[in-house]
């Protein structure tokens, strides 16, 4: 399977905080000269931690991840083992970063994580940050929060009414700390992918400000992914209390790989 992005879209924004502790990869430095089709890992982190220390937990989740792939991932895709062995290999990091600076001790981070791979997207995540797929404007897919509001949601002693205004509702229950408090992440790989599918992965402070129904809403509004990314941002910028980050990627081409070479074996064989 041949998976092609057009051109994605992010943004990572403090909103109503004095610092952002979110962090996306690629950053928005990078962003600008990204042409989509080269890059095949995308993650967003929602960080948080004592002594204003939440950015440096997302920041070196992104960079752990981003060279533990760089340094050991071959021709294959990630698998659900290689991606956990990556976020052990981050909370090693963290390890050694809490060893250095003490008053970071208790910084931890959500993580996102999604990949363009040749099997179909794989995708991961620890925590409450989501990864959504819209198709046609409808959400054909959505990572399952490890948060304490979802537990009792599925454990039916909440409503979905009662979730969004929880006062607990950002307690989350898996997170990346260190080794001291290791974690495994949830992986799944989509192999149900079509031309202009959308994919949005985004931190609590984008689900504060839209349900899933709303944000089906905008994705299924026909508008291009600038202005989506734009909807979104306005919205969030007014009424999120907490930092928003998010990417929006649209796929513009899925090859099937193995019917294109069915094709070129029936050419051959026709001229045989």
């Amino acid at each position: 399977m041949n998976i092609t992005l057009d051109r994605p879209f992010a943004a990572t924004e403090r909103g109503k905080r004095s610092s952002n502790e979110d962090y996306i990869l690629p950053s928005s430095e990078e962003l600008a000269g990204l042409a989509g089709r080269d890059q095949r890992l995308f993650m967003v982190c929602d960080g948080v931690g004592g002594a204003e220390k939440g950015e440096v937990a997302s920041a070196l989740a992104c960079s752990s991840f981003q060279s533990y792939f760089d340094s050991y991932l071959d021709d294959d895709d990630p698998s659900e083992e290689f991606i956990n062995k990556a976020v052990h290999y981050t909370e090693s990091r963290f390890d050694e970063y809490i060893a250095q600076h003490p008053e970071a001790h208790g910084m931890a981070t959500t993580v996102t994580l999604l990949y363009i791979g040749a099997s179909g997207i794989i995708v991961a995540h620890i925590g409450d940050s989501r990864i959504y797929q819209f198709r046609e404007g409808k959400m054909i897919y959505k990572t399952d929060d490890h948060s304490l509001v979802n537990s009792l949601l599925k454990l039916g002693k909440i409503t979905q009414e009662e979730a969004r205004v929880h006062p607990q509702k950002n307690v989350i229950t898996r997170a990346i700390m260190g080794t001291e408090h290791s974690v495994v992440a949830e992986v799944d790989k989509i192999s149900d992918i079509m031309q202009a599918d959308r994919f949005l992965m985004c931190t609590d402070g984008v689900t504060e400000c839209f349900s899933d129904n709303e944000l089906a809403k905008v994705f299924s509004l026909g508008e291009n992914p600038e202005s989506i990314k734009n909807i979104i941002v306005e919205l969030c910028t007014e009424k999120a209390k907490d930092n928003f980050s998010f990417y929006i990627l649209p796929i513009q081409s899925v090859q099937k790989i193995a019917g294109y070479k069915q094709y070129l074996l029936s050419l051959f064989y026709s001229f045989a």
